[in-house]
């Protein structure tokens, strides 16, 4: 791993190729103008997504609720109005994939996991479309644990020749001859796990010159100044293990160092060195996720200068602190974290201190440090046992810390609650080692205003597609595409094809799986070939390992989750799929028609030349050499429009009129006319003339060869989470068993202060311990969790 920062620092060596920047002055204060005008065109969002256990059964549900929110204050950002879930398996390969609708910065969905999916850790993770801007490091990302009980349980252990890793990290980006440098380093096994390791560091002539150990989670750090033109490498033993080297980072001969310290509990001091003993102007800037808090000017006298940085300045969490030369080229980075304040306090307490198999719990939920501000909470209830000890990570934290760092952070807990006295060395190790940076600084530096290639979602999916060249394959500019999909909701898009081919349609209340129409006009096109792009980010971050065979003390809770699984499969299955109704917008896209005829109300004829003759008065017919033609009567201006309509099946446009002369009017249940020009987008319509068939699916009808129709997965619906009620002493009294290993799921609890919501469900037929887990997030960005256990006692 190598922070991408690293590569900014080639750099330098326009720093030292002469006398040119001696003396030179800069307008420093024009670089943190620039990257703040860049931070507003490239507002950070992050995403977190709360999943309702961190095992599962093949066959399973997993359920899910993402919470957005601005990258900088972590406040609720209702930007995207669209997120997208995966779950990769350890290959980066997508298992699967759904989009779900956001709505006031949260939504909610879930996976069916495939009964044939098989045993292993999987990787979950979630992002917007404006988030695949910012590379898949950006992307929320969470390990789960899926067990296949239908085949040998657990996964195979992963063959790997490097059993373990090492890494290490020049603090500031490089080591330079004769300038002495803190090196973190990480050392993680095949799962990607912190080691305790403790080694040398020798020279050429293989003599030591420092010597480290970890401290924590696999991480530690050391000094050394090397030499010009050596090298190095550490020799590693790791506990319990082998004895590995690994060469450490070059020196470069030239170049600038860095070193942060704190002098005092408040106080941070920068020390900048470079080879460069002229003197020369360094500026220092500090951002919070990408919110410039410290812009600072030094001189560099004999190769040394010094920032002095009040810690109560920085916002809290990650901070990057980078040193500039004189021509604005970055030469050193780092990070430092700023202790953030405390969490959202969030109660949740239940009624009882024990309940009874089919006992009523209830839970009162408050929120009392948000006095002023709403809460948006979920709470999911699962049974405790030697499979699912562990617990999901949790909102504060990753928000705070692991958001902006990049790889796994182990325990991100301690880094926000530990009180030891490492604390602060073992943080630093942390910024040090895995530092990573949204953005590329000559981006957001440049003169040209940054073109980012996807943009927010507003309102909805936005489904890009390419017109491209039917025999070059190269992009087409200026091409009018139209997108639809057969419904008896008549919704029609249309977009021009910029420089690059790139359409994209905007396209509301897209839910589950659809036939996408694709096509353009042939009056202005005839030969252009299109394509729908994939809505999924082909971005991944390295792949990770999967997990080794369960223990075999392991396997009776194996099969006794398997047995409960197939219990609650028969006789609860057929509620796993119901779906809240959707309500979508049953108007067309044009609104309210101008004419409307109900075929059924009239005499039915057998050709639709005589329909629209006899009973469409604002439509004239016209056959001329090539076949019929309409023209719409504008009423308003008593004119007959110059051109065909835009003439509409099901929503989908058809150029060829012959072909809709050529219909059963019997098919076909109502007609709209717009009997005036229409805008549309980028698009004028002399009216439009939409026919609809009864079930909204064409009846048969046969598209033009040229048109692109794809299958296309819009929204998920809704899933309802299903639990027994134990009301009556007919449900408590039925035989039929309740083996739910989740109690409880619920997405959407709000809160006000300390004013307390209460949620209520029952216990099923299985004793035991049951962890609640609550997390959410307030209106303030305050974000926080909590989470106790019930005990289920069997009868009382």
């Amino acid at each position: 791993m190598r922070r991408s920062c690293r590569l900014l620092f080639l750099l330098l060596v326009g720093l030292f190729a002469g006398a040119s920047a001696y003396g030179q002055t800069t307008d420093f204060s024009s670089l943190a103008r620039q990257f703040s005008s860049y931070q507003q065109k490239a507002v950070p969002e992050k995403l977190f997504l709360h999943l309702d256990r961190p095992l599962y059964l093949s066959g399973e549900t997993m359920w899910f609720k993402a919470y957005t929110v601005d990258g900088t204050h972590n406040r609720p950002l209702a930007m995207s109005s669209v997120a997208y879930v995966e779950v990769l398996d350890a290959r980066n390969t997508p298992v699967l994939q759904t989009k779900i609708a956001l709505a006031q910065a949260t939504g909610y969905g879930s996976f069916l996991l495939p009964a044939s999916m098989p045993s292993g850790t999987y990787q979950v993770r979630a992002y917007t479309s404006w988030m695949k801007n910012f590379g898949a490091e950006s992307f929320y990302q969470q390990a789960v644990t899926v067990v296949n009980t239908f085949t040998t349980a657990g996964a195979q252990a992963a063959k790997d020749s490097v059993a373990y890793d090492v890494q290490f990290y020049p603090e500031g980006g490089n080591l330079v001859a004769g300038l002495s440098s803190k090196v973190a380093f990480k050392a993680v096994n095949a799962a990607g796990q912190g080691v305790v390791v403790e080694g040398r560091v020798l020279n050429q002539q293989n003599k030591p010159v420092a010597t480290f150990r970890t401290l924590r989670h696999g991480m530690g750090s050391f000094m050394l100044t090397p030499e010009a033109g050596a090298t190095y490498k550490a020799i590693v033993t790791v506990r319990n293990g082998p004895t590995i080297s690994r060469d450490l980072p070059r020196a470069f001969p030239q170049g600038v160092v860095m070193r942060l310290e704190r002098t005092a509990s408040r106080q941070l001091t920068i020390a900048v060195q470079s080879t460069q003993k002229q003197p020369e102007a360094v500026f220092l800037l500090a951002h919070a996720r990408q919110q410039v808090v410290v812009a600072a000017q030094s001189q560099l006298i004999n190769g040394q200068a010094t920032f002095t940085v009040d810690a109560q300045q920085l916002l809290p969490g990650v901070s990057h602190f980078t040193v500039f030369g004189a021509n604005q080229q970055p030469l050193c980075e780092r990070l430092f974290f700023q202790p953030p304040p405390p969490p959202l306090a969030i109660t949740a307490v239940a009624d009882q201190q024990a309940y009874p198999t089919r006992g009523n719990v209830r839970i009162a939920v408050a929120t009392p440090g948000a006095t002023d501000s709403r809460a948006n909470l979920s709470m999911a209830v699962y049974r405790l046992d030697s499979l699912s000890a562990k617990t999901g990570p949790d909102i504060h934290s990753y928000l705070q810390l692991t958001a902006d760092l990049r790889g796994r952070v182990e325990h991100p807990e301690y880094y926000l609650q530990s009180t030891a006295p490492d604390l602060p060395e073992a943080t630093d190790n942390l910024m040090l080692t895995q530092g990573w940076s949204r953005f590329k600084w000559e981006q957001a530096l440049a003169a040209i205003p940054p073109v980012f290639t996807y943009l927010p979602e507003l309102h909805g999916p936005v489904v890009e597609g390419r017109v491209l060249h039917p025999v070059s394959g190269q992009p087409v500019a200026g091409i009018t595409t139209y997108l639809s999909s057969p419904s008896l909701i008549v919704r029609l898009n249309n977009a021009v094809s910029d420089a690059k081919g790139r359409v994209r349609f905007e396209m509301n209340d897209l839910y589950g799986p659809r036939d996408l129409i694709m096509q353009t006009n042939p009056a202005q096109d005839s030969t252009c070939r299109l394509e729908i792009l994939p809505a999924f980010a082909s971005q991944y971050t390295p792949a990770f390992p999967m997990a080794a065979a369960p223990a075999l003390r392991l396997q009776p809770s194996y099969a006794a989750r398997h047995l409960q699984a197939q219990l609650q499969t028969q006789y609860f299955g057929k509620y796993r799929n119901r779906y809240t109704p959707l309500r979508p917008d049953s108007a067309a896209f044009y609104g309210s028609p101008d004419e409307t005829y109900l075929l059924d109300k009239y005499t039915r004829f057998k050709v639709m030349e005589e329909v629209m003759r006899e009973y469409v008065p604002g439509v004239i017919v016209r056959i001329r050499k090539d076949g019929f033609h309409f023209l719409v009567i504008d009423k308003v201006n008593q004119t007959v429009l110059d051109e065909n309509p835009m003439v509409l099946l099901d929503g989908v446009p058809v150029f060829n009129i012959n072909k809709i002369m050529a219909m059963n009017p019997l098919s076909i249940r109502k007609l709209d006319v717009i009997d005036a020009r229409y805008f549309h987008g980028s698009a004028i319509y002399d009216g439009v003339v939409s026919f609809s068939t009864y079930k909204g699916d064409l009846e048969g009808f046969k598209l033009d060869p040229r048109v692109l129709v794809q299958q296309y997965e819009g929204l998920q619906a809704q899933r309802e989470f299903y639990a027994p009620r134990y009301e009556t002493a007919e449900a408590w009294q039925s035989r039929l068993p309740d083996l739910r290993n989740l109690l409880y799921w619920n997405p959407a609890i709000t809160t006000t202060g300390p004013t307390a919501s209460t949620v209520d469900f029952f216990t099923g037929d299985q004793p035991g311990r049951y962890l609640v887990v609550v997390q959410g997030l307030a209106s303030t960005g305050q974000a926080g969790s909590t989470s106790f256990v019930l005990e289920v006692k069997g009868a009382l």
